[in-house]
């Protein structure tokens, strides 16, 4: 493998940003947010570093779940723009060297999608098969419900259908019944046009439910469910080579890893399934160590992660679009992150996550927010960041459940935070107050200030990418130390060798490093601030590290030839 060879699988070292059209910029002063006033922002994201833009659902949509209730697989929502735009849009990121991947959401529908519709009209619909029904009363599913504040079973008693149907989400939203070798050629047309029209790949959002109903009864000509994830990416691939599925697969690792298409454990072949999977445990563990102030929950699960196929990553993120889920961690562990970053319960969501933003979990400190955008950036993986995060927007929390994240990015310091120069009540949504209010967090402000969070994320972004080995390496390797705050991780991809260093704690420590391979005219430069350190004859060496503090340790040998 040679550095150029990097390119071919784009998705292992690619900066991700994610982004709802609706809150991100209106150019028509309407109040919600279009395509068109997207494209003026390019530059602000390949400035940033972005290689990889992730769009929010933009299909036509009832508009009951912020754009994931579908009503048109393809269409683009009126409101945003029309398909023209959504080609300008396209044409313009990979002008400025970005990708663009879609959220596809084939879970389930709209209940005012045509589809659904004509199936509820009558037994002898050609949909009605296309979702998922039963005529018997069902048993009790409240346990089975994803939104318990919303639901209390999974099914819904539909009068004019004259039967249940089946809904994991919200009542609004039936469940798709992908065991139809017609519903999967829908969505098989509709990854095909979208990759038509431009696009790169898609998150797959929900993975493990839209599975659920393969081989769902013995005449189904799909003996095992993971055999629809592999048509759908030979589909794609066919269509578009280097296209990518990254998919939501909220499970353990010894789960995940059969969506990556690795069945046999080995990790060692090429992946036939997800080309990407978000890392929901390590994040999980991340805020828990955050809680504590104690690296060892993160040291641990780096450890514990399992091989992949040689083309798969790992997608790691701070946040994402929805609650900040905790479900992972045991009710003890999830308090002691609740007690840490959101005490009152209307910080919490569904008793298992946050609807918070990381800057008011972490008081405003800006060494505690530099210091875990560091961490990210620096753990093996692509990162994928959320908007506003790399100017530190807060949440609203007067904005309804999960909306309260997704509040109008800030531009400027003026009216709506530079978003719309609608009237506030036409806003998408609620523009943050008090700290976090554009008057004090706005993308302006920062691009003239050198110091800024803004030019910090861009920093990280680009030293992130000039530094293969966090990308591609294959085991990150956890050095020994004795802080129980401090994170030190090493790693390494051919010649090209990093080790990190993150202090959890507010104290300065002194942190001791063993590299057992390093010569004495090895050095250790810091990448990120103007620093150097060379290890003694023994691969021994000491680096200073202030209370919430961190390091990116380029290891340089005689006559590299690598930018510093």
């Amino acid at each position: 493998m040679r550095i150029r060879d990097t390119g071919d699988l784009w998705w292992k070292s690619a900066v991700i940003y994610c982004l709802d059209v609706e809150t991100y910029m209106d150019w028509n002063d309407d109040g919600v947010g279009d395509l068109p006033g997207l494209v003026q922002r390019i530059d602000h994201l390949a400035e940033l570093g972005v290689t990889c833009l992730w769009l929010m659902p933009f299909y036509p949509t009832a508009d009951r779940d912020d754009g994931y209730d579908i009503t048109d697989y393809l269409g683009v929502d009126p409101r945003l723009g029309d398909a023209g735009d959504l080609v300008e849009l396209i044409r313009t990121a990979n002008d400025r060297g970005i990708r663009v991947i879609a959220d596809l959401v084939v879970n389930h529908t709209s209940d005012r999608h045509p589809w659904f519709r004509s199936a509820r009209r009558s037994k002898d619909s050609p949909f009605r098969d296309w979702y998922v029904w039963r005529q018997d009363a069902p048993p009790d599913t409240s346990k089975e419900v994803v939104f318990p504040d919303k639901e209390d079973g999974i099914w819904t008693y539909d009068e004019q259908a004259e039967a249940w149907y089946r809904h994991r989400f919200y009542r609004h939203q039936p469940d798709l019944n992908t065991a139809n070798p017609e519903v999967r050629d829908a969505i098989a047309k509709t990854v095909g046009y979208w990759a038509q029209m431009g696009l790169d790949g898609f998150r797959v959002d929900a993975v493990p439910f839209f599975l659920a109903d393969t081989a769902k009864t013995p005449g189904d000509d799909i003996e095992h469910p993971h055999e629809f994830l592999q048509q759908l990416r030979a589909f794609l691939s066919r269509r578009t080579g280097d296209s990518i599925l990254m998919g939501e697969v909220n499970l353990p690792y010894d789960q995940q890893r059969q969506f990556f298409g690795d069945h046999s454990g080995d990790g060692e072949d090429e992946g036939k399934e997800l080309n990407l999977q978000f890392d929901f445990v390590l994040m999980q563990q991340m805020y828990l160590a955050l809680a504590r102030q104690d690296a060892g929950p993160i040291a641990a699960t780096l450890e514990s992660r399992p091989e992949i196929p040689s083309d798969a990553q790992w997608a790691t993120f701070v946040r994402n679009h929805d609650e900040l889920t905790l479900d992972k961690l045991s009710d003890g562990e999830r308090q002691e992150v609740f007690d840490a970053f959101g005490p009152e319960p209307e910080h919490q969501l569904f008793d298992r996550g946050l609807r918070r933003r990381l800057p008011p979990m972490l008081d405003g400190d800006p060494r505690r927010v530099r210091m875990v955008y560091s961490l990210l950036f620096s753990l093996p993986g692509t990162p994928v960041l959320f908007y506003g995060e790399e100017i530190g927007m807060g949440e609203n929390l007067a904005a309804e459940g999960r909306l309260a994240v997704r509040t109008p990015m800030q531009w400027t310091s003026g009216k709506n935070g530079g978003f719309s120069a609608a009237p506030a009540s036409r806003l998408a949504g609620p523009v943050p107050e008090g700290a976090y209010s554009p008057a004090h967090v706005n993308v302006s402000d920062q691009r003239r200030d050198p110091d800024s969070l803004l030019n910090f994320v861009q920093k990280l972004a680009r030293r992130y990418r000039e530094s293969p080995e966090l990308g591609w390496t294959t085991r990150v390797e956890i050095l020994d130390q004795p802080h129980a705050g401090v994170l030190a991780h090493r790693s390494t991809w051919q010649d090209a060798s990093m080790v990190a260093l993150h202090n959890l704690g507010p104290e300065a420590v002194r942190v001791p490093l063993h590299l057992p391979d390093a010569d004495a005219d090895w050095r250790l430069v810091d990448l990120l601030q103007d620093d150097e350190h060379a290890p003694n004859g023994s691969g021994k060496v000491e680096i200073e590290l202030e209370g919430y503090g961190y390091r990116w340790l380029r290891v340089v040998q005689p006559g590299s030839r690598r930018l510093l």
